[in-house]
């Protein structure tokens, strides 16, 4: 078994679909389809099973998948064990802006500059998108802020407790007032980043249970949110008195330290944490261990 091939199945079994798997692959999809026939005629099996403009894997498939990451692994791992001793491959990591922008910058300049043979290749997406790639193995690691600590199929450890603040306009109502309930936030226009971000659906969570969902949202049903596609939106939405917001403290450091936004004095039940997640048993290659190794080390400092 070629391993050129092993990594063309592995893409194709990843995204189930030829056509994006050459894409992606950077083949004609002639070829994709060329290479899995002779990996299927070397094995003597069908790999795939092809159901009109559908494929899935056969048993024969889903039995060789993690014998093909396994193989990429190892050969990734041989590849940078024999580089003269420097660290070297590509890294693909899931992380979403937040970390990115706020918390990463120390550990990707250090990378950069430090290993310049190591091609990082950062990919946002939020926590549950995250968690799927990491087990499929389409993700090397994955950064993730999550109240959860333990999840299913993933090796995950806690870099750092992510403290979160509720944060409004200086003119605001609630500005000034402290010891909020969350049921003092009935009537007020929320601010938030997409569903699926790990503290807006917390939050959201929060004021329905208390009975205090947003403007025009009477009652304990699910609060509405003025949705913004960035932290850096929402920021400027909330600083021009659209609503409140609850966000990462390190995101609005700058803002609360200037005076353009104000923390108000409601304290989140919940406590989310910064961790970064391989998929269980994955054999890490040098380069990723000396990534996840730097990580740990900013965070503990």
């Amino acid at each position: 078994m070629e391993l050129r091939l092993l990594a063309t199945f592995e893409k194709v079994a990843e995204v189930l679909s030829f056509t994006r798997a050459a894409a992606e692959l950077g083949y004609a999809q002639s070829s994709v389809t060329s290479q899995v026939k002779a990996l299927e005629t070397a094995l003597g099996t069908e790999l795939f099973e092809r159901l009109g403009g559908r494929i899935r894997l056969t048993g024969a498939g889903e039995r060789l998948l993690p014998y093909a990451r396994r193989m990429a692994e190892l050969a990734e791992e041989a590849r940078a064990a024999v580089a003269a001793g420097e660290a070297a491959g590509t890294i693909t990591i899931g992380t979403m802006e937040s970390l990115t922008t706020y918390r990463l910058p120390p550990l990707l300049e250090y990378v950069h500059h430090r290993h310049p043979a190591v091609r990082l290749s950062l990919r946002p997406t939020l926590g549950d998108a995250t968690r799927q790639a990491l087990r499929r193995g389409t993700y090397d690691l994955g950064f993730l802020m999550e109240a959860e600590t333990e999840h299913e199929g993933l090796e995950a450890e806690v870099l750092a407790p992510e403290p979160l603040v509720l944060v409004a306009a200086p003119g605001h109502a609630l500005a000034g007032r402290t010891g909020l309930a969350s049921a003092d936030l009935a009537g007020t226009a929320l601010v938030g980043t997409e569903p699926g971000c790990a503290y807006r659906d917390l939050f959201e969570a929060e004021l329905a249970g208390s009975g205090a969902p947003g403007a025009g949202a009477p009652g304990p049903s699910r609060p509405e949110f003025l949705e913004f596609g960035t932290i850096e939106a929402s920021k400027r939405a909330v600083a021009s008195g659209l609503g409140i917001a609850l966000l990462p403290r390190i995101t609005v450091q700058e803002e609360l330290a200037s005076g353009a936004l104000v923390a108000l004095g409601w304290e989140p039940p919940f406590t989310l944490f910064t961790q970064l997640a391989w998929r269980r048993g994955k054999r890490l290659p040098a380069h990723v261990r000396l990534f996840v190794e730097q990580a740990r080390r900013l965070a503990r400092e």
